[in-house]
């Protein structure tokens, strides 16, 4: 049996440019706490630290998808199993106060104590490609639909010649045809100042239709090589669906333990909220609620095109739920199915 003061437990809390690291023994005592630079040399010289105190067990880190990515990468390079750790309960740092260490100190005794239990994502694989690619095409997709909306209301306002000629287009048209438009050499003049602004709008609109489909090819050729077949040929799951689903997830899917915890990283099981001899759940708005939007999509989807899921749905109404809650209960019933296509990638060693 190995002998508790012996071993080392880390626990860091990340920073943007320092890192502070942590270090107890296997009886929760502090052994000492240090500050680390947030780059390559200062992730080295944080692990040769935490191993130079005695036989490294493994690491509560937060912020293991923002700040604390680039350590999480060293520690599974270097074979130390990474613990995901939130934030530490608000109601002890009234009473203890909050400081880097306290909260290092606090990252390693939540792993100790199994409160922490998670493990964090490896973002080292095919899915980490996914994520970062997600980040353009979210905030691209975002201005499309700014740039549409800021053309329709320049369209409404403007003359009313111009207004005519605009305003049976569809998207598409519109588009195509304010891109086209010539303004006047007059900048002071209302109707060329507002064919300047639709035709720069219009070719900003554009722009951003190229720079999307560059990004859904390079998603799809990713999400392809990652999901599962089945996972695809689910009614309501496309690309977009499915690359939401498998950033959830992760490059080491087998860290979700069951369906249920699959469930409950969506935000979509229930929560007990009994009391007495009052029996009553409530609805889960934690997890991950891009994943969760991901199930409500394909919920959506499949109460227009399958015949299973809308009888599923009459069903919990006629059951009395209202149809909000019947759309809660078919995204917890969705997710048993996605996570049994999942489970292909689950199991793989």
């Amino acid at each position: 049996m190995t002998d508790p003061t012996s071993q080392v437990i880390g626990g860091v809390d990340t920073h943007g440019d320092f890192h502070v690291v942590a270090a107890i023994d296997g009886l929760g005592r502090p052994i000492d706490v240090e500050s680390f630079a947030a780059n390559r040399d200062g992730y080295r010289q944080a692990i040769r630290w935490l191993q130079g105190h005695g036989q490294l067990d493994r690491g509560g880190v937060e912020g293991t998808s923002s700040y604390g990515l680039g350590l999480c990468r060293h520690l599974h390079a270097a074979g130390i199993e990474v613990i995901e750790v939130t934030r530490p309960n608000r109601q002890v740092r009234r009473m203890k106060g909050k400081s880097d260490p306290t909260d290092a100190l606090a990252a390693a005794r939540a792993v100790l104590s199994g409160e922490a239990d998670v493990p964090a994502k490896m973002h080292n694989g095919t899915i980490e490609a996914i994520r970062a690619l997600r980040i353009p095409r979210r905030s691209a997709a975002t201005e499309r639909t700014r740039v549409i909306n800021q053309i329709h209301s320049l369209v409404h306002t403007a003359p009313d010649t111009l207004r005519a000629e605009l305003d049976p287009l569809s998207n598409t048209q519109l588009v195509e045809r304010c891109s086209r438009l010539r303004p006047g050499t007059d900048p002071t003049d209302p109707m060329s100042a507002t064919k300047t602004a639709l035709r720069h709008l219009a070719r900003r609109h554009q722009a951003l239709e190229v720079e999307l489909a560059d990004l859904d090819r390079q998603l799809r050729t990713c999400v392809n090589q990652a999901a599962p077949p089945e996972l695809l040929e689910m009614t309501g799951v496309g690309v977009e669906v499915a690359s939401i689903l498998l950033v959830a997830v992760g490059d080491n899917p087998h860290r979700l333990r069951s369906e249920s915890s699959f469930a409950a990283l969506c935000g979509v099981s229930p929560l007990d909220a009994s009391s007495g001899r009052q029996r009553r759940h409530r609805l889960n708005r934690g997890g991950d609620r891009h994943a969760n939007y991901a199930l409500w999509r394909i919920a959506l989807c499949r109460l227009r095109h399958d015949p299973d899921t809308r009888a599923y749905y009459q069903r919990r109404q006629n059951e009395g739920l209202t149809k909000r809650e019947a759309i809660r209960c078919l995204k917890r019933h969705l997710a048993r199915h996605v996570h049994r296509h999942l489970k292909t990638v689950i199991d793989a060693p």
